[in-house]
C-alpha cells in the first residue's frame, strides 16, 4: 500500500477532508485519506446541522459541482427550513438540523464506496519537502508515505489546546488528542502561522428538560432540501427544535464565574468567531440586553442527547451547570457534558492561491479551518477546491478558480487570499457584492456544467439540470408571448388589491407585479394547463417566478460583473516590482508586495489599496 506513490494524501477526514478526498479521487486521482481516527470522518464537532445564511448558497453549490455534503445532508436531516423567505430571493437560504450520528455514517459509506480512495488510520507528524516541493507525508509511526500533493485539513487538531475553567489540556476536539509536528515543519520551510480559538457549548440530556416552557421551532411545512439530485427526498416527518432564553440571573450567576474564565483572565489570548460569540462574550459585551436566546436542538431521530445553541462557553463547568439550571424549561438539567473552548494554531491564507496551493511549497495544499475559516460548510467547499485542484495539477490540467460572480465559493476564497483574516472567517450574503446572481435555486445553472466539465459531476445532474433549465426558460418564454383577458385577470388582481386591467395584456407584465405571486397565476386557465400538460414541478415554478420577477435586477449585476471581468482581464506578471512603481502609495505597495494579486480586480479590493493606485497600475500594465 504505501509503496506506491499516490496522487494526492488528504491529511484530516473532517468536512473538508472528506470532501477533498471524494473530489481527487472522483476525478480519477489515486488519493489516501489519512486521519487520526476513522470512526470520526465527517464528525459535527459543534452544531448538528449543515446551511444557514449563506452557508445554505454554499452546500447547494458544492452540491451543484457533484460534491457530496448536500446528499449526505439530505440522506440524515431530521428537520429542514428556508431562512429569510420574507426577502428576495437573494436572501433565501436553506438550513437543515442533521442527525449527528447518521450524517456521519453516511459520509463514511459514501466514501468506502468511491473508488480510487483508499484509508489510513495514524497521526501525520510531519511532510517531505524535496527542492521547494511537497513529495508525501511522515506518520507517528515513521512510516514515509509518497505522494505528487498533499492536501492539509487538520481543522482544530494543529496544537489544539482544550479549556474548561482553569483547566487546560490538549486535544483537538473532545476525547481526542491533538495533531503535532505539522505547524513546526510548516514554520521551519517560512510559513507564518498564527492561534485561533473556538468553543462549543454543552450537550444535555433531553429526558431532563421542561419543553412545555419553551417555544416550539418546527421546520417548514413543506420541507425543501439540499441536493439537485433526485435520488435524494424532502422529509415527511421532522423533528422539532425548541427555543428559550437566559434572564438576569443566568447572567448574574455567569458573572460569578468570570475571575476563572479562560476568556477574561488572561489564559486564551486567540481571537475567537465574532458571529458566533460565547455566552460570556455576550453578556460582557452586550451589557444592556437582559435575555438572549437559547435554540435547543435534538441531536438525532432517537437520542435524548440535546445540543444547547447559543450557549458556547469555557467557564468553569460548575458555573455552566448552575447558570444553565436557572434557564427556562432547564430546572432539572442533566449534563451529557460541558461546553469547552479550544485554541488552535492556523497559517494566515494570503500564503496561499486562488487554487489553495501554498505560494511557498508547491503541490501543498490548505483547506477549512487551518486557513482561519469557522463552519463545516465554508470548509467543505475548501475541502472541494482543494481536491479538485490538487487533481488538476497531478493530471496536468488547467487550474480551476470560481469569480466572485460565479460563486460563493469563489467570494470565500478570494476574501481569504486578498484579505487574509485575524479572526475565524464566516461567509454572509452581505459579502458577496453580487448575490442576486449567487442565488441558492440556481446554483445548478452556474456550476453543474463546470463540475461536468471537470469530471466530477454526473452526466446525470447536467442533464437534470439541463431539463430544468429548458423547462423554466419555455415557460418564462410563454408568459412573454401569452396575453390575458381583463376578466380573466382582474378578479385576480381586485383580490390582491393590485391596479386593474382596462385591455388584454401579455401576462409577463402582469405577474412581474411585486404582489402578484405563482400561485395567483395558476388561477389563470391557461397557465394551469400549461403547468400540467408540461408537468413542471417545483423547482422549474420557482426558477420562472424569480427570473421573471427579478429580470432588471439580476440584468444590472450582470452587467456590474461583466466590468469586474475586465479588470480580471488585466494580469499582473508573477514576479512584479512594486516598488519600482514611485506612483504607487507605500501602503499599496507593501500589501501588494506581500500579497502578490494575480490581476488588477484582486488588487483593486485588497485593504490599503485605492482606486487612485489601481489607476496608475492599470496605465503602466498597458503600457
Amino acid at each position: 500500500m504505501f509503496t506506491t506513490e499516490y496522487d494526492v494524501i488528504v491529511v484530516g477526514a473532517g468536512h473538508a477532508g472528506s470532501e477533498a478526498a471524494a473530489a481527487a479521487a472522483n476525478m480519477g486521482s489515486k488519493t489516501l485519506l489519512v486521519t487520526m481516527n476513522l470512526q470520526n470522518i465527517a464528525q459535527m464537532s459543534c452544531n448538528p446541522a449543515m446551511g444557514g445564511i449563506a452557508k445554505g448558497q454554499i452546500v447547494r453549490e458544492i452540491d451543484a459541482l457533484g460534491g457530496y455534503s448536500g446528499i449526505v445532508t439530505d440522506n440524515s436531516a431530521i428537520q429542514f427550513k428556508m431562512l429569510n423567505k420574507s426577502k428576495g430571493p437573494a436572501m433565501w437560504s436553506p438550513r437543515a438540523q442533521s442527525d449527528r450520528m447518521r450524517f456521519a455514517e453516511e459520509w463514511r459509506l459514501m466514501l468506502e464506496q468511491t473508488q480510487n480512495l483508499d484509508f489510513y488510520q495514524e497521526m501525520v507528524k510531519g511532510l517531505i519537502i524535496e527542492g521547494e516541493r511537497v513529495c508525501g507525508v511522515k506518520t507517528s509511526l515513521g512510516l514515509e508515505i509518497r505522494s505528487k500533493t498533499v492536501v492539509l485539513t487538520n481543522g482544530t487538531f494543529l496544537n489544539g489546546l482544550i479549556h474548561i475553567g482553569d483547566k487546560n489540556f490538549g486535544g483537538g476536539r473532545a476525547g481526542e488528542k491533538a495533531a503535532t509536528g505539522i505547524t513546526e515543519d510548516l514554520v521551519k520551510l517560512g510559513f507564518e502561522s498564527g492561534r485561533m480559538k473556538t468553543g462549543t457549548p454543552p450537550r444535555v440530556d433531553g429526558r431532563s428538560l421542561d419543553y412545555s416552557k419553551m417555544s416550539i421551532q418546527p421546520g417548514d411545512e413543506q420541507p425543501d432540501k439540499f441536493s439537485y439530485l433526485k435520488t435524494t427526498k424532502p422529509l415527511k416527518e421532522q423533528r422539532a427544535c425548541h427555543m428559550t432564553y437566559t434572564s438576569p440571573e443566568v447572567h448574574n450567576l455567569l458573572r460569578e464565574g468570570f475571575d476563572r474564565s479562560p476568556m477574561f483572565n488572561g489564559r486564551i489570548q486567540s481571537i475567537g468567531p465574532r458571529y458566533c460569540p460565547s455566552i460570556e462574550d455576550k453578556i460582557n459585551r452586550f451589557a444592556d440586553k437582559d435575555r438572549h436566546q437559547l435554540f435547543v436542538e435534538p441531536e438525532g431521530w432517537n437520542t435524548v442527547e440535546v445540543y444547547v445553541n447559543g450557549f458556547s462557553t469555557s467557564l468553569p463547568e460548575d458555573v455552566q451547570f448552575k447558570a444553565l439550571r436557572s434557564v427556562a424549561g432547564f430546572e432539572n438539567v442533566k449534563f451529557f457534558r460541558p461546553g469547552y473552548a479550544i485554541e488552535y494554531d492556523y497559517f494566515p491564507p494570503t500564503q496561499l492561491k486562488h487554487t489553495l496551493e501554498t505560494k511557498i511549497v508547491e503541490g501543498l495544499y490548505f483547506a477549512g479551518q487551518i486557513n482561519g475559516t469557522t463552519g463545516y460548510e465554508e470548509a467543505a467547499s475548501q475541502g472541494l477546491m482543494a481536491g479538485i485542484n490538487a487533481a488538476l495539477k497531478v493530471q496536468e490540467r488547467e487550474e480551476f478558480i470560481l469569480k466572485r460572480n460565479e460563486a460563493y465559493i469563489g467570494v470565500l476564497i478570494d476574501d481569504l487570499i486578498t484579505k487574509g483574516t485575524e479572526e475565524p472567517y464566516r461567509m454572509f450574503t452581505s459579502r458577496a457584492e453580487y448575490r442576486t446572481l449567487l442565488r441558492q435555486d440556481n446554483a445548478d445553472f452556474r456550476l453543474t456544467p463546470i463540475g461536468y466539465k471537470l469530471g466530477l459531476a454526473s452526466e446525470q445532474r447536467l442533464r437534470a439540470m439541463e431539463k430544468k433549465k429548458t423547462d423554466s426558460d419555455a415557460f418564462i418564454q410563454f408568459f412573454r408571448e401569452t396575453s390575458v383577458k381583463p376578466e380573466e385577470i382582474n378578479p385576480i388582481l381586485e383580490q390582491k388589491k393590485s391596479a386593474k386591467v382596462k385591455q388584454q395584456d401579455k401576462m409577463f407584465k402582469i405577474f412581474a407585479r411585486p404582489n402578484i405571486s405563482m400561485e395567483d397565476m395558476r388561477h389563470v386557465e391557461s397557465v394551469a394547463n400549461y403547468i400540467e400538460v408540461y408537468d413542471l414541478d417545483k423547482e422549474v415554478l420557482e426558477q420562472t417566478e424569480i427570473q421573471v420577477k427579478y429580470a432588471g435586477y439580476i440584468n444590472k449585476e450582470k452587467s456590474n460583473a461583466d466590468k469586474l471581468n475586465n479588470l480580471e482581464r488585466v494580469k499582473i506578471p508573477v514576479d512584479f516590482k512594486y516598488d519600482d512603481l514611485t506612483n504607487l502609495s507605500l501602503e499599496a505597495r507593501q500589501k501588494l508586495s506581500k500579497i502578490r494579486p494575480v490581476n488588477l480586480s484582486q488588487a483593486s479590493r485588497i485593504s490599503g489599496v485605492s482606486p487612485s493606485d489601481i489607476s496608475v497600475m492599470l496605465v503602466y500594465l498597458n503600457r
